[in-house]
């Protein structure tokens, strides 16, 4: 709602769990929805295979169709809230996680949405997150509702969530989470104000930059699934091959299901697999309980060689004409809802702050502090007016700044190229010397409105 700035069909919204259906909410010319029966046999959808989930799903299944600029670069899959406690899980009549495993692996971004008040990962949200296994890339977090604490009780906040989700997702690297009061009301506790803004404008790059490397996500998809398929065919063809042709077919099938662990390990060293290719054992055995091992496929290593030529040579070839492909097309970003918004006017990112300060007055934003730039001006003793490089060195690394960082401010400052300083070009230095230490970053070239006032070019009279 937030993104794209207006109600769609089947929303609600509340302080509650509300939403109790997937709603796939995709770009329409007309406002509607589509029930989930009829929205798995449109051959235009991307949702055919859902229908496997039977009708206790596609009973919460629908698709909102809007005509939304947002919509046209991507669509949403907004998922039902998780309650704790055994209820939710019983109440489905779906297996929840084989969906969202579904949804997961066909995603581009997955978006995990805690409350700044109840951040409790319930025992149904700890298997959700973990159907996302293999996805981790793809996930982001966002704490929501972060204005309603202070500052203090934020920082608390922030550190419990990092804390459970450490517990849930089993790996070492931290996940990126996002902060923010992600709704169009005001705040209520201003005081992290800055921080929220900077938040939400990594949220909009990070989902702004999606269409844009969908060819190369997809791309991976594709390496991923044939490493998948190799992998599949070296153990449906050993199970194969150690079938009997006549006698006691059952009990050896049971044997080599229950052996699936030291097979597994065998085809590693044989075809020097890597152990993070092979299918879960444990849902490789239950599959596999109701396979008839003797219709399998034996191994055919044309095919398998065919993979490894596509994998060695047809994918680098692919690769660069990706690149090719996108430095010669336009950059394609999502526009339309709040994206639209985020950096319109001066309320863009750092709009009047650091080195863009005083864009858009007249006189120059230095002229208010030269006084007192003056004044330690003239105690370095300048001779016709100018201070040489080694006076400014003493009175530029009281600053504490590294020399690569004076060295820029420097360059920026002798605007003349003389190696000397006037009393401009050292106010101009002292103010670049301040954006640094208030935490901004210094500009590549000089923009403009900072050149003082002297070493400014005369207009060319119009023609």
């Amino acid at each position: 709602r937030y993104l794209l700035e207006q109600d769609f069909p089947g929303m609600r919204i509340g302080p509650e769990p509300t939403t109790d259906s997937f709603i796939a909410v995709m770009y329409g010319d007309s406002e509607g929805s589509v029930p989930g029966n009829a929205l798995v046999v449109d051959p235009k959808k991307p949702f055919r295979k859902l229908s496997r989930f039977g009708n206790a799903f596609l009973n919460r299944f629908m698709c909102s169709q809007l005509p939304n600029q947002v919509l046209k670069s991507i669509s949403i899959i907004d998922s039902p809230g998780i309650l704790s406690g055994e209820k939710q899980r019983i109440s489905r009549g779906y297996d929840f996680c084989q969906v969202l495993q579904w949804f997961a692996e066909r995603v581009d971004r997955i978006i995990l949405l805690f409350d700044a008040h109840k951040l409790d990962i319930s025992d149904e949200f700890s298997e959700a997150i973990k159907s996302f296994r293999g996805q981790d890339d793809k996930i982001r977090v966002v704490l929501n509702k972060a204005d309603q604490v202070d500052t203090q009780q934020l920082m608390r906040v922030y550190g419990a969530l990092m804390w459970s989700l450490g517990k849930v997702i089993n790996t070492p690297e931290v996940l990126r989470v996002y902060i923010g009061s992600f709704w169009a009301h005001p705040l209520r506790n201003t005081d992290n104000r800055r921080l929220f803004e900077a938040e939400a404008q990594d949220l909009f790059k990070d989902i702004q930059s999606l269409p844009q490397k969908a060819a190369v996500r997809k791309l991976n998809d594709l390496i991923k699934r044939a490493r998948l398929a190799k992998v599949h065919a070296y153990i449906i063809s050993y199970l194969k091959k150690e079938m009997p042709s006549v006698f006691g077919k059952e009990n050896k099938k049971k044997e080599l299901i229950s052996r699936l662990p030291e097979i597994y390990t065998q085809l590693q060293r044989e075809y020097h697999i890597s152990a993070g290719d092979f299918p879960e054992v444990k849902k490789m055995q239950e599959l596999l309980e109701t396979c008839d091992f003797t219709k399998f496929h034996s191994l055919k290593p044309k095919l398998i060689e065919a993979v490894d030529n596509m994998l060695a040579n047809k994918i680098a070839s692919l690769m660069s004409l990706i690149t090719q492909e996108e430095s010669n097309m336009p950059t394609e970003m999502v526009h339309g809802g709040a994206f639209d918004g985020t950096m319109a006017g001066p309320f863009g990112h750092g709009y009047g702050e650091g080195a863009k300060e005083g864009a858009d007055e007249d006189e120059w934003v230095v002229a208010k502090d030269k006084p007192a730039y003056d004044e330690i001006f003239y105690t370095l003793s300048p001779i016709n007016g100018k201070i040489s490089g080694i006076s400014a060195k003493k009175e530029m690394v009281t600053s504490k700044l590294p020399n690569s960082v004076l060295g820029k401010i420097w360059k920026l400052a002798d605007c003349d190229g003389d190696g000397m300083l006037d009393d401009e070009e050292f106010a101009l230095a002292k103010h670049l010397i301040k954006i640094k230490l208030d935490g901004y970053e210094l500009p590549g070239t000089l923009p403009s409105h900072l050149v003082p006032p002297s070493h400014r070019k005369p207009l060319q009279a119009a023609e």
